[in-house]
């Protein structure tokens, strides 16, 4: 196997991108939730170093000690044009390296790929922006409208301090009519019908944690007791065995028909009387996993929690757990109660349900000029390809701007040899990485992307 950081075959903009991934993944800025985690301000300063001596204008703000944001902007001719933001935020997941091939934050370049934490979500995504945005300034291109770079905090636990803090109180700093950020880009379909899908919609988020709570006593007296840890557990195993019912999108019979699949794995996909039974039996169980969830209401249990002090001798009174649950188009609070309700059953009653977070299910429509945009952008190198909207089960800072009125797409162009299941599991998972193709397809897409929205001019 080879161990290469040689990326002298490369094209100047490829070698910026992937040198700007590398140490982007080796600064660790790693955000498990809690305010003083993350540490952001190490890649926006080298976001900011990445695009200094444009004479752009620059701005990093820091609403939090260690948790900075940095905004850079080309000015366009026309103020009433529409502006485009290119955002990428620069937090990861934290790891377990005990479950990784190679160190996940040595950006080790590997048989063509750089490995590491972000390589995917979205690291990858943020440093090809930030060198596509630095070509547009070093080629003097002069937009119509705005073209904004906007490299943010926070995006891995809610985006408090993130793009949820600009949107309260720096909103002139990011406002765009038009954003692309993550995710899209990955090859779909066969060899007669490829398609490219973008992301134009994603599900809410319904953060619950359910407390639990039962009579202390000693745990050398377990009979009869009333263990709130033991009814805890019922709760999870609940929760996890819930199968609503499904409830297709209107992007659904889009994204099936995008994947090419044969005509009786179609049919069944587009059957609700069907798809739960099918997926259960679907031979890849990352695509299952994928399609049941842009389906369904999704509840994940996730963390479990004795507050205060608790010793393995104590029967707990109180268990709390962190339940992540994700909501379809159309669905809101008094749903996610409801689906609590049918999950539990009669143990509805016996526990105590806190709201985390919670933000609706978002859609941008295609009919656009961007959109446009995207199309001819990804004609170029895949000149036979449709380009597929798509509903993506994870959430992004898109709905900071959607939840305003703007447009906001997840996009990207990655490499034919990046299949979609790899590309999903390796998001928030071991062993995540991202082939150098990628790379410069993408760097390239946005330069084509932003040269054509923006009009304008380059001297």
């Amino acid at each position: 196997m080879a161990h290469s950081d040689d990326l002298n075959g490369e094209s100047t903009l490829t070698r910026e991108s992937v040198e700007l991934l590398q140490v982007m993944i080796r600064n660790g800025c790693v955000n498990d939730g809690t305010e003083d985690t993350g540490h952001e301000t190490r890649n926006a300063d080298v976001l900011r170093q990445a695009l200094e001596g444009t004479g752009l204008d620059i701005e990093t703000y820091e609403p939090y000690p260690d948790r900075a944001s940095v905004v850079a902007r080309i000015e366009g001719s026309d103020p009433n044009a529409p502006s485009l933001c290119l955002m990428g935020h620069t937090d990861v997941v934290p790891v377990n390296p005990d479950g990784w091939t190679h160190d996940p934050f040595g950006a080790e370049i590997i048989d063509g790929e750089v490995w590491g934490r972000g390589a995917v979500d979205m690291l990858n995504i943020t440093s090809s922006m930030a060198v596509a945005f630095r070509h547009l300034a070093d080629t003097n291109f002069t937009p119509k409208g705005d073209i904004i770079f906007f490299g943010v905090a926070d995006e891995e636990a809610g985006s408090t301090v993130g793009a949820e803090w600009f949107a309260q109180n720096e909103w002139d700093a990011i406002e765009a009519d038009y954003v692309l950020t993550e995710s899209g880009g990955i090859h779909l379909g066969n060899s007669e019908t490829p398609s490219i899908m973008m992301n134009v919609g994603e599900k809410g988020i319904e953060w619950r944690r359910i407390r639990v709570r039962g009579t202390p006593g000693h745990g050398s007296r377990p009979f009869r007791s009333d263990n709130a840890l033991v009814r805890a557990a019922a709760v999870v195993q609940r929760l996890a065995e819930y199968r609503p019912q499904p409830n297709f999108s209107e992007l659904w019979r889009g994204q099936v028909a995008s994947f090419g699949f044969d005509e009786e794995t179609t049919a069944a996909l587009l059957d609700p009387g069907a798809i739960t039974d099918y997926l259960e039996e679907f031979p890849f169980p990352g695509v299952a996993s994928h399609f049941y969830s842009c389906t369904h209401t999704t509840m994940s249990p996730n963390v479990i929690n004795a507050p205060g002090e608790q010793k393995s001798n104590i029967i707990p009174d109180l268990i709390e757990i962190d339940v992540d649950i994700r909501t379809l188009p159309g669905e809101g609070t008094e749903d996610v109660d409801a689906h609590l309700r049918a999950a539990l059953g009669d143990l509805a009653d016996a526990v105590e349900v806190e709201t985390l977070l919670a933000y609706p299910s978002s859609m941008s429509p295609t009919t656009t000029p961007l959109w446009d945009s995207i199309e001819r952008a990804v004609a170029k190198p895949f000149p036979s390809a449709d380009v597929a909207p798509h509903l993506i089960v994870g959430f992004t800072d898109s709905r900071i701007y959607r939840e305003r009125g703007k447009i906001a797409y997840g996009a990207g162009l990655f490499s034919p040899s990046l299949d979609a299941i790899s590309y999903s599991d390796r998001f928030h998972g071991n062993d995540e990485r991202i082939d150098i193709e990628s790379m410069a397809l993408t760097t390239q897409f946005f330069i084509d992307t932003v040269r054509d929205f923006g009009g304008g001019s380059t001297s």
